[in-house]
């Protein structure tokens, strides 16, 4: 599906043997190149502000950019793509995804719950294990519909395992951030090692992003929960005098563990530091987030299931009361999919203030507010918001179409509550990921899924083996 010179020479990378295994081969049909194609005749919701929803037009893209959005537009030598009974609108963010684990998907079981699971194995991976994992979870995002990804990688144990998973992004065809994070397990005690986080950055990202464009490089410190004070500070401090952007996990559980104020005196704060789940925040914190612009990324599986910190409703309508910039993601696959229609139904149907909580009386979520949360808030997260996140003329395309005819979204109505309250990945059609085609009629045509498939599946049991106990399988 993807002739191998072609992506060599789109990406201005060689091929290395050990990182093909996922990707299309070039005895498949699938054009990946960046041709001029016109959208013709869907419904689009734009997510851009300026633009909203338009019940019929046409989206050009040329060369990988948005060229022109509106009715019956005009593309001589244009590559006509059908999106009559379709919606169209731009790519899933997902702004926190543990991409490392995701092919241990499966590895809790009732009594054996998501950190037990993730300390029995998160040693047992090989940098063969991650590249597989990373590829593996790129093409479920871009089965969803997902087109740019946060790579939270909270587990990198060697420079080779950190070169396997740039070789997944390079083979996956997504745009995201790979956020260089720590060795699980690691010592509280001791600080990272930003050795090789400046050997990938001048190896990888010397020119400011790598592989043509799309993906850009971040740091994931531990935060308060898995480090000691003296050396968390000593990871930001690292981080903020090389300029990186930087991601926290915040908290899900008491006792609170970031105090915004001690942050925004330190610099901390700001569009550059993305903070993840905080269920512990007070409504100073809040306040002070909203003040210096830090996003928030919340992930709704996530904040239910290992949230102990309070109702999650409550402390989400409370930072949309705040205004703090609220994007959505998944975690881990092993607490959620990575599914972004389901992580934006979750969050409509709990969205509503609730009796004797300080929500009472706050505006429930609705049905755009989810999905600007899951498109444009988090191209802002990422810092990519003038890139991706909307259909808007000079952006990058990043656009997918969802067929409104389907079964489970006959016969049709308000676009906008068709995709929050009854879409899901198998009605996504096609996916444009920077103006290049990776799904088609309902089928990924950018990747050697049986491979994929096979590939993760030599790994997770590889690693259960190893673990032993519960995750033994069955003979």
């Amino acid at each position: 599906m993807i002739n191998r010179r072609t992506l060599t020479k789109s990406l201005g990378v060689a091929l290395a043997a050990t990182a093909t295994g996922g990707v299309a081969s070039a005895d498949t049909t699938s054009d990946t190149r960046r041709n001029r194609y016109l959208i013709r005749n869907g419904a689009v919701v734009t997510a851009d502000p300026a633009l909203g929803v338009l019940p019929r037009a046409d989206v050009l893209v040329d060369d990988g950019r948005i060229v022109a959005v509106g009715r019956e537009v005009t593309a001589r030598g244009a590559k006509v793509v059908d999106a009559s009974d379709m919606i169209v609108m731009p790519g899933f963010v997902n702004t926190h995804f543990h991409m490392w684990s995701a092919l241990g998907r499966n590895f809790v079981a009732d009594g054996f719950p998501y950190f037990a699971a993730k300390r029995a194995t998160s040693t047992l991976y090989s940098a063969e294990d991650v590249y597989r994992s990373v590829l593996l979870g790129l093409a479920e995002l871009a089965n969803a519909g997902v087109t740019t990804v946060h790579n939270w990688s909270n587990n990198t144990r060697s420079p080779a395992h950190a070169d396997a998973e740039l070789r997944a992004h390079r083979d996956g065809l997504l745009r995201a951030r790979f956020s260089y994070g720590h060795v699980d397990q690691m010592s509280r005690d001791a600080p990272m090692d930003f050795t090789d986080v400046d050997r990938v950055r001048q190896q990888y990202f010397a020119g400011g992003t790598a592989f043509d464009g799309l993906v850009h490089l971040g740091v994931a410190v531990r935060g308060l929960s898995q480090s000691a004070e003296p050396a968390f500070f000593a990871d930001m401090d690292a981080v903020v005098g090389r300029g990186l952007p930087v991601a926290i996990h915040a908290g899900q559980a008491p006792p609170r563990i970031v105090d915004a104020a001690d942050y925004e005196r330190r610099g901390w704060l700001g569009p550059r530091t993305l903070l993840c789940h905080y269920v512990t925040a007070s409504d100073s914190d809040m306040e002070i987030m909203a003040r210096t612009g830090t996003p928030l990324s919340w992930s709704p599986h996530s904040e239910f299931r290992l949230g102990t910190a309070g109702d999650p409703r409550d402390a989400l309508l409370r930072f949309r009361r705040a205004g703090v910039p609220v994007s959505l993601s998944s975690d881990a696959t092993s607490i959620a999919p990575s599914d972004m229609f389901e992580a934006m139904r979750l969050v409509w149907n709990t969205g509503i203030p609730w009796a004797g909580t300080p929500s009472a009386g706050l505006p429930e979520v609705g049905f755009r507010d989810v999905l600007q949360m899951a498109t444009l808030n988090g191209a802002r997260a990422l810092g990519l918001g003038d890139v991706t996140g909307s259909i808007t003329a000079g952006k990058r395309a990043d656009v997918i179409l969802v067929r409104a005819n389907d079964i489970n979204l006959a016969p049709g109505g308000l676009f906008e509550t068709t995709l929050v309250q009854a879409a899901t990945a198998a009605n996504v059609d096609t996916v444009f990921s920077d103006g290049r085609i990776v799904k088609r009629g309902g089928r990924l045509v950018a990747y050697d899924v049986d491979r994929i498939v096979r590939d993760a599946r030599t790994s997770s049991l590889r690693i259960r083996t190893s673990a032993g106990g519960i995750l033994t399988p069955p003979s």
